[in-house]
């Protein structure tokens, strides 16, 4: 308190004026509780004395949070104290309660006190009503997820130590039978049941009602209700599998396990045993989600808990029958929620642009009553002593010239009082909940396929949506699909296209199929064949295939082969590949040149030009079917095989493998089972190593050994997978042909969007690998630098491999999202990604939806022990941003730089270093160079490092801002909204959120807009949303037609409502000079009380309602007229100054024209002197006119609901006049009564209409021609080429006909693919053009490289991957023998026979029967039968 009275009064006031815009009404009534303590959760004991007081009574900082989810903001107690309050915050609102206060004196009493506060009471009961329906929906909201059900250990649970629940009185509002549907049912677990002694102890339990310390069950496919640790799963190594998609964003399963004092609790007798107790003792609940310490003591015995042994809420279970553990955390203590925010009270920008022209609109009212005020009490001062009549008795304490000043001034404040009229914010309230239904009934927005419309939860944000700057997505089932299919994960990962020996196999789609006339010849060049096809292959009549073969350059040999009896064989392996039906999955690869090719690689003879590339096929498929974690499932029943991964993109390859023959069957402990084209049995290899796959690696590899009986040759194959620079550099020498066309292909690839990876193998002789296995073991026990050695070891084996192709996978996007962000990004909209994956997957994404183009240059920042992230972005400025290049190359002009609101030059850092320089050859050094901008990537640990400081905060904004766009990948949720706060607050950007999962929530409440994606994550970020659209294509349309004309509409209706005010004010003022401003009323008071009501309401909410600026099919063809919205075009504060302009003109030309015109001389023909309401009345329907014309003046479109808007203002006030005129005086006392009679009658009035109409109007008409013809802009010109031609192209006025993504493929897919993958088996394509790849640059390492679109998602150093390894450790060094050792080699299996011997694929007749293959039997030498595969299921 001293300090603060030492501090300057500057400061002081600096300091309170920061307190007050920090104050939320939010915080008065919040209902999030704090975190909880550090605890103690004991089962089967009995709580310490210290827990209890001196009343016996549990100490309250000892308590547990609920497991009750409340985003709502109201309860029934709070709802009518915060609504007022946020009701209050606006000045309007407050100035409206003064003024009826102030007529509840007699003194100033116009009508009933009671009618006077009718309309206030009105709009604070409709704004209420409203607040109230929308805060109800998020009751239903949280009434689902709190009344979802789980399976709870009856008997046991202990709720005396949780707090009580906040009572929402929900369950007495909404019908028992809404809840009972609302309510997430449990899945039918009667077959997971079979292993439990006792079943029925199991009793369904809501979420809320889930204690800390209860004993849960979960089954698969089942959310996590609360924080539990694992006890017991339904897997041989207790090992569980969860999608934590909803929490981090990535698609891939995670692995989680039981600790290991605890799995004994497998089963509800062991679990109410009371001679099984334990404790469990953690830290107090923390937002980071991959940290948990804790400690299970049992009897003295302490086991350490890390996060990998707890399922977190918000994530499911797959993959696994059924976990039993125990809950530690609940409700606000849960990660998710700790990560989540409150829920937000947002206001439009323009209801805070409005705030400042309303206390301008009150400062002139208080002007001109202060006026009126003085002036009178001047008049009277200076007539009292003259006697004037009217001041007789004026000399009374309250009648005297001193006090009547002050009287006027508060009768002035009436009289003016519409200035700022009530039914503007009526009117605002209207509009928006209107605008929020055309939304919701626009079906080229309503998702058909769900039947969900786009919902606006928030009913006024609509203006909001047309202004927004910046655009923060999250990516997995908001850019991507991420569909769930009764109940069960359906992979969106598809295997698309592949580079198998340098040919590109790109897939045939349903329409696509053979030549029309299936020829093909074969030409022999560099070693590798080039095919095109010339011949049938497949001849009808003879059933056979003809293979043109190449003896050498100059000589042709056509041989036909018969695959007659191969034919049903294939096509019963081969079952993605030899369908034909009409109706294909499309989520399968099918490619007709790849099953011919494998067709015939089935009778390729060893020694011919062919069978070098059918080698390649099968091994590029054994890699894809050996060297992964896949599980497999077969049906008992139909036998298939189902997969299920932690990995999408596992998935996707094993399943592609599939689709061609090559089925994994499963994996018994370490032997893993193949189905194979070539062999009628199944394949059985021992798995030897599993080299993981991690960030720094970007490679997996295996080691397997093939154990068929008759297999001569056993020794060990690599098998790899990773990312091509990785796996290029680790290839033996030699090959340079066709590493150079795989490469082509992989950039071919990366820029279609597609996620590649590079396969690879190598055999490993038997002493080179019992030498490399001792060193590998004795690293995975080194007691330091263990990964350091374990990764030394691995690169050791990974070197000299013989590379086989390339694989491209789709992370399949919803629909229409590329030309949706392509089009965004025309509109001058900055995208940013946020991502929870990993930065490849990051950066794939941006490639396949137009965010990256193909040319574009990737900035990378990441968190590195090696430079500093504030270095790095310093770097990054020096490098592709130079000051000294700042005059000399100025930054290409694009539509979000070139309607910036900020000014650059006030930015000491500098423009885009771009050179268009045509390039497209693939040229890793020109990056910073290259025509397509700049693209920044973020990792979460730079961002960390980012927001630890003021300055680093300022050095990434202006970063970002000299970028195109912005991908934020491994961030956590909070991270996600302080990055929304960093572009929100730091340049006071329009921002809007857009997700799906609970890990967005806390992104869309800071945004000035967030919308929910009702997919199947859950309804978090729904619930959290203010509107919620089913499809992201649908923001298109939400921002370009519904955001821009709500905001142009919004805008214009209320600088014409304030334009209106002014010039019946205006009226009303100037009559005070000629009656001693005295505050009177010009004309008869009906006419000011219906102003607001009747006479000019309809046009300015025409205005809100039917106004269109544009066409919406305009808006979504020319994306760049959102420009307009963006730059805050339709509502400014200048606009309001030229409309108050007007106000005041047209006021000026209107009363004194009249008045002139009719107090000069009589207008009357019987010798009597006018009357005040003979020229009022004229001036009173003027007034009403000239506003209502002035009004549909403004419009843009004169609909026909807009024309009768305007009219009927019109129509009214003549009504009213000649009505009003003809009531008796013995039905009520008028002064207009008989008024018609000489009004009508006389010619003046007559004059004055047209002319008094008409000039007011002139000098807006003048401006809008000016506007037109002179100066157009867009909307003019576009709306000129609309009446001269409607039916037009509108799409030619935009920057491209064609997005960048239709470009691109039309010209990689049509001109150049489809013709290369016409090619035979034999041999790679030849061409010509080359695919412009955008180039990266890692300012961690400084490291420049060329990105083909390398991702591959899995989990890092997984609970399941380390049992697997243990497993294999323990197999072949617990007993110090090799099970299954291989015989001893025979001499001569190096060197030019070895390829050959490894991936012989054929049943044919082989030249060296002897030697015999390591993957598949020949036809003359059938192995015995192995058995049948185990069903891991």
């Amino acid at each position: 308190m001293s300090s603060s009275k030492k501090l300057p009064l500057t400061a002081r006031i600096s300091h309170w004026r920061a307190r007050l815009a920090s104050f939320s009404v939010g915080d008065l009534f919040s209902q999030k509780s704090e975190p909880g303590p550090a605890r103690t959760v004991f089962i089967h004991q009995k709580l310490p004395g210290s827990y209890y007081d001196h009343k016996g009574k549990l100490r309250k900082e000892l308590l547990f949070n609920p497991n009750q989810v409340v985003t709502s903001k109201y309860t029934i107690i709070t709802f009518i104290p915060r609504n007022l309050l946020e009701q209050f915050r606006r000045i309007a609102n407050v100035y409206f309660l003064a003024l009826c206060i102030l007529q509840f004196f007699p003194m100033f009493t116009t009508v009933a006190p009671g009618v006077v506060i009718l309309p206030l009471l009105f709009i604070v009961a409709a704004t209420a009503l409203k607040d109230g329906y929308e805060d109800y929906q998020r009751h239903q909201a949280d009434q689902k997820v709190n009344y979802s059900k789980a399976r709870v250990l009856s008997g046991f649970s202990d709720s005396s130590r949780m707090k009580p629940k906040s009572k929402t009185f929900m369950r007495k509002i909404m019908p028992a039978r809404l809840t009972k549907q609302r309510s997430v049912e449990l899945s039918a677990v009667a077959s997971n049941d079979a292993h439990d002694d006792d079943p029925s102890q199991w009793r369904e339990t809501l979420w809320e009602d889930i204690s800390v310390g209860d004993f849960v069950k979960i089954a698969d496919n089942e959310p996590i209700p609360a924080d539990i640790l694992i006890c017991a799963t339904s897997e041989e190594d207790n090992v569980a599998f969860v999608e934590t998609k909803n929490l981090d964003g990535e698609t891939n399963l995670k692995s989680r396990r039981a600790i290991d004092c605890l799995t004994r609790f497998n089963g509800s007798r062991a679990c109410m045993d009371p001679q099984n107790a334990f404790q469990v003792r953690c830290d107090r609940p923390d937002v980071d989600m991959y940290r948990l310490n804790a400690v299970v003591d049992i009897s003295g015995q302490e086991s350490a808990v890390d996060a990998s042994m707890v399922l977190l809420r918000g994530t499911v279970l797959r993959n696994t029958s059924w976990v039993i553990g125990v809950v530690l955390f609940t409700g606000v203590d849960t990660k998710i929620m700790l990560n989540a925010g409150e829920t937000p009270s947002k206001r439009s920008k323009v209801e805070r642009q409005m705030n400042p022209q309303v206390v301008i609109n009150l400062a002139i009212l208080f002007a001109l009553a202060v006026v009126c005020g003085i002036a009178d009490s001047l008049l009277q001062q200076h007539y009292y002593p003259l006697g004037a009549p009217w001041l007789f008795g004026a000399s009374l304490p309250d009648n005297n010239p001193k006090i009547n000043g002050l009287i006027t001034w508060a009768f002035a404040l009436l009289t003016f009082q519409d200035i700022v009229p009530i039914s503007l914010y009526i009117s605002i309230e209207v509009v928006r909940t209107l605008q929020a239904a055309f939304i919701y009934f626009d079906y080229d927005i309503w998702y058909r396929k769900t039947n969900q419309a786009t919902i606006a939860r928030s009913w006024n944000l609509s203006d909001d949506l047309g202004q927004i700057e910046y655009i923060f997505s999250d990516k997995t089932g908001t850019l991507t699909q991420a569909n769930v299919v009764l109940t069960r994960a359906k992979n969106q990962m598809i295997f698309r296209q592949c580079s198998i020996g340098g040919v590109a196999y790109r897939g045939d789609t349903e329409e696509d199929g053979p030549s029309a006339d299936g020829k093909m010849l074969i030409e022999e060049k560099d070693d590798a064949s080039v095919a095109i096809l010339e011949e049938p292959l497949l001849d009808k009549e003879s059933k056979s295939v003809r293979v043109a073969l190449v003896a050498s350059s100059s000589q042709t040999e056509l041989t036909p082969v018969d695959l007659t009896d191969n034919q049903h064989k294939s096509n019963s392996s081969c079952s993605g590949s030899s369908s034909r039906s009409e109706h294909r999955d499309p989520d399968r690869f099918y490619d007709y040149q790849l099953q011919y090719d494998l067709e015939a690689a089935l009778s390729a003879a060893e020694g011919s030009p062919n069978a070098s590339h059918a080698r390649n096929l099968n091994g590029f498929f054994t890699v894809l079917s050996l060297c992964h974690t896949v599980l497999a499932a077969v049906d008992p029943n139909t036998r298939e095989v189902s997969y299920k991964a932690q990995s999408p993109d596992e998935a996707a390859l094993v399943q592609a493998a599939a689709d061609v023959g090559y089925k994994f069957m499963g994996r018994d402990k370490e032997t893993l089972f193949l189905k194979t084209p070539a062999s009628p049995e199944v394949e059985r290899y021992e798995l030897l190593n599993i080299l993981e796959f991690t960030s720094a690696r970007k490679r997996m590899s295996v080691v397997v050994r093939k154990l068929d009986d008759n297999q001569q040759d056993q020794r060990p194959i690599l098998l790899v997978k990773g990312a091509d620079n990785v796996i290029f550099e680790r290839l033996r020498p030699g090959k340079d042909a066709l590493k150079e066309e795989t490469e082509h292909h992989l950039s071919e690839f990366a820029n279609s969007g597609l996620r590649t990876l590079t396969l690879a193998y190598k055999v490993i002789p038997e002493e080179e690998y019992q030498a490399w296995c001792n060193r590998y073991h004795q690293a995975t026990l080194a007691m330091h630098d263990r990964e350091a050695r374990i990764e030394e070891v691995c690169d050791e084996l990974e070197r000299d491999l013989r590379l086989l192709g390339a694989t491209a996978i789709e992370d399949r996007l919803q629909d229409g999202v590329p030309e949706t962000i392509a089009d965004l990004k025309k509109a001058g909209i900055k995208i940013w990604v946020a991502t929870g994956d990993k930065m490849e997957t990051a950066i794939a994404i941006g490639r396949s939806t137009n965010l990256v183009n193909p040319d574009s240059n990737i900035i990378i920042i990441r968190g590195s022990s090696r430079r500093s992230v504030y270095d790095q972005m310093i770097s990054s400025f020096e490098q592709f941003f130079p000051e000294e290049e700042m005059i000399e190359n100025k930054p290409r002009p694009s539509m979000s730089s070139r309607h910036s609101r900020f000014d650059l030059s006030e930015r000491p850092i500098l423009p885009l270093r771009r050179v268009n320089t045509g390039v497209t050859s693939i040229v890793g050094a020109e990056n910073g160079e290259r025509p397509g901008g700049f693209v920044l990537v973020v990792d979460g640990s730079a961002l960390l490092e980012a927001f630890a400081t003021d300055e680093n905060k300022g050095l990434l904004l202006k970063l970002s801002q000299l970028c195109e766009g912005v991908i934020c990948c491994r961030v956590s949720p909070l991270q996600k909204a302080l990055i929304v706060n960093l572009v929100k607050e730091g340049i006071g950007a329009m921002t809007l959120a857009i997700g799906d999962g609970a890990n967005d929530v806390s992104m869309i409440q800071a945004a000035d807009v967030g919308i929910g994606i009702s997919g199947e994550e859950g309804v978090q970020a729904v619930n959290s949303s203010d509107y919620a659209i089913a499809q992201f294509r649908f923001l298109k349309k939400l921002l370009l037609v519904h955001g821009h004309w709500s905001y142009a509409r919004n805008g214009t209706m209320i600088a014409n409502f304030f334009y209106k005010n002014i010039i019946a004010v205006g009226v009303k003022f100037w009559f005070q000079i000629y009656c001693g401003w005295s505050a009177a009323f010009v004309y008869d008071y009906i006419y000011v009380l219906f102003w607001n009501s009747i006479w000019t309401i309809a046009p300015v909410v025409g205005i809100g309602l039917f106004d269109r600026i544009m066409d919406y099919h305009i808006l979504m063809d020319v994306p760049e007229l959102y420009h307009y919205g963006r730059e805050g075009h339709w509502f400014t504060l200048r606009s309001f100054f030229v409309y108050l302009f007007d106000g005041v003109l047209q006021s000026v030309i209107i009363y004194f024209l009249i008045h002139f015109t009719y107090v000069n001389t009589t207008t009357r023909d019987d010798g009597y002197d006018i009357r005040q309401v003979e020229f009022s009345t004229t001036m009173a329907i003027v007034n009403v006119m000239v506003a209502n014309f002035f009004v549909g003046m403004n419009a843009t479109a004169w609909t026909w609901w807009l024309v009768f808007a305007v009219m009927l203002g019109n129509v009214a006030v003549w009504l009213f006049t000649i009505v009003y005129s003809v009531i008796s005086p013995e039905f009520a006392v008028t002064q207009l009564y008989g008024n018609m009679n000489v009004l009508f009658t006389s010619a003046t009035f007559w004059l004055c209409l047209p002319i008094t109409i008409a000039l007011p109007l002139l000098p807006r008409y003048l401006a809008k021609a000016w506007k037109f013809s002179i100066t157009p802009g867009d909307i003019e010109v576009l709306l000129t080429a609309q009446s001269q031609n409607p039916h037009q192209d509108w799409k030619r006025y935009s920057g491209k006909q064609e997005s960048e993504l239709a470009q691109l493929k039309s010209h990689a897919q049509h001109d150049v693919s489809r013709s290369a993958s016409r090619t035979s088996f034999y041999g790679r394509p030849s061409m010509d053009i080359r695919m412009a790849s955008g180039s990266r640059t890692d300012m961690a390492t400084g490291l420049v490289s060329v990105d083909r679109g390398f991702d591959f998602a899995t989990e890092e150093g997984g609970v399941h991957l380390q049992r697997i390894q243990t497993n294999i450790s323990e197999r072949r060094f617990g007993s110090q023998v090799a099970v299954g050792s291989p015989p001893e080699s025979p001499p001569g299996h190096k060197g030019k026979g070895t390829f050959r011997r490894v991936f012989t694929l054929g049943r044919g007749k082989v030249k060296e029967p002897s030697l015999g293959t390591i993957f598949s039997p020949t036809k003359g030498s059938e192995p015995p039968r192995s058995p049948s595969p185990p069903n891991p299921s």
